[in-house]
């Protein structure tokens, strides 16, 4: 296809011819024979968003979830009320989203039961680590004598008893097309290659087997630096999930026993001490962290985490001053599935009560932006409106100034994967 006087982002005017790969950029081309021409009328043209990090089964099923985070829920009878409210699914159970121990304290089976007793019922912790099932759903996941109920997301032995929910794959892909999306890294852990999604206008990469998610109950130094080592022997990257300070000390001591590859992530990066960012740097590894969550639940950061500590928290600046290479993502459903509102929120760092946390982390909105024009292989480099380059783009009614001022999803007017519109408002 033909896209006609489009705004590039340094505000050259070009038509570009796009196929698979992006063809030809030009001041003008000529129309070919039956080809699809799309008048740009001097919008601008950035290469297709790409979300480094989400899970598209559980985006796709979160449409028939109850959410029952502190946005949603303020205590125990609210959760109560949600949670005795909400329609059992196809299979038979209330799939409860986002909790966090804000609402009602630490979840186990016996509180479970004394708040929906009668269904099974699985509620999700907001990290999306960890599942708490009530009694009714143990004994039909056949663990009636489990103590507590408590069950991590990444064990199969009990998550694959569950009959999987039709997910709605093609709508949650056709909302990201809506977004300019035209990339997506699916970071489940355990997704087996035989049941990755299908339905998807998006092209897609996936993290598994290749990463390894960390608890701080369970660290082994030993065992991950191993585990590193068979993945690099095989010429293979790892993706190591780092949501606490101690799990990010010992990923580096692990790399740096184990030997960096050139492609390795750091996924999150949710707390970054200091001391940390110069064995980040000389390790090359790349980043891939959620500015989104400081505005979704920055006002939690603010009570959860000691003050002294804050400054630690969802970094981002100052990792792009010591050029750590860095990449921006979602983590829907953990996170709002929408990239712009992440990148907003690089810009901006205001929790929902309005607070500014850690100001001297945010970025401006054209740094943001880059952040999401990254390939699967290489997040840390936006891709440019060039020959060659990938033919997935997004056209935005506005000039470059107004998109990076305002980094609004409503200005997404077309998106384009390998030559073919795939959402045109």
């Amino acid at each position: 296809m033909l896209i006609r006087r489009a705004t590039l982002l340094d505000g050259a005017v070009a038509d570009i011819r796009v196929g698979d790969t992006i063809e030809a950029v030009a001041e003008s081309l000529p129309a070919e024979p039956g080809e699809r021409v799309l008048d740009a009328a001097f919008g601008t043209v950035i290469p297709g968003l790409h979300d480094h990090h989400l899970h598209v089964y559980s985006a796709a099923a979160e449409g028939d979830s109850v959410r029952v985070g502190p946005a949603e829920v303020a205590d125990e009878n609210a959760l109560a009320r949600a949670l005795s409210s909400a329609v059992a699914g196809s299979d038979g159970w209330v799939r409860a989203v986002g909790y966090h121990e804000a609402v009602a304290g630490p979840l186990d089976r016996d509180a479970l039961d004394r708040l929906a007793p009668d269904v099974p019922v699985r509620v999700q912790h907001r990290s999306g680590v960890l599942w708490t099932v009530n009694s009714p759903g143990l004994v039909a996941l056949g663990l009636d004598d489990h103590p507590d109920g408590r069950l991590r997301s990444a064990d199969r032995t009990w998550s694959e008893a569950l009959e999987r929910r039709p997910a709605a794959v093609a709508e949650l892909s056709a909302r990201l097309a809506g977004y300019g999306v035209t990339g997506i890294t699916d970071a489940t852990p355990d997704l087996q290659p035989g049941d990755r999604p299908t339905g998807l206008r998006q092209r897609a990469h996936y993290l598994a087997p290749g990463k390894r998610i960390l608890h701080d109950d369970g660290l082994d130094l030993d065992a991950l630096t191993a585990w590193i080592s068979q993945r690099h022997q095989h010429g293979e990257p790892v993706a190591v999930h780092c949501v606490t300070a101690a799990q990010l000390v010992v990923t580096i001591a692990a790399l740096r026993a184990a030997g960096s590859h050139s492609a390795d992530r750091i996924e999150h990066a949710a707390m970054v001490p200091q001391d940390c960012i110069a064995d980040l740097v000389a390790l090359g590894v790349t980043v891939v962290t959620q500015p989104n969550f400081v505005a979704e639940r920055g006002d939690q950061y603010r009570t959860d985490v000691p003050a002294a500590e804050q400054d630690q928290l969802w970094r981002l600046a100052t990792l792009l001053s010591a050029d750590v290479p860095v990449a921006l993502s979602t983590d829907a459903p953990f996170g709002a599935p929408d990239p712009w509102a992440a990148m907003r929120a690089a810009v901006h760092r205001r929790t929902p009560h309005g607070a500014v946390l850690n100001p001297v982390e945010r970025i401006s909105g054209r740094r943001a932006l880059s952040l999401f024009l990254g390939s699967a292989e290489n997040p840390a480099r936006p891709r440019r409106i060039a020959t060659g380059e990938p033919g997935d783009l997004c056209l935005l009614a506005g000039s470059p100034q107004r998109v990076v001022d305002a980094l609004d999803a409503d200005l997404v007017a077309a998106t384009i994967v390998g030559g073919v519109v795939v959402f045109e408002r």
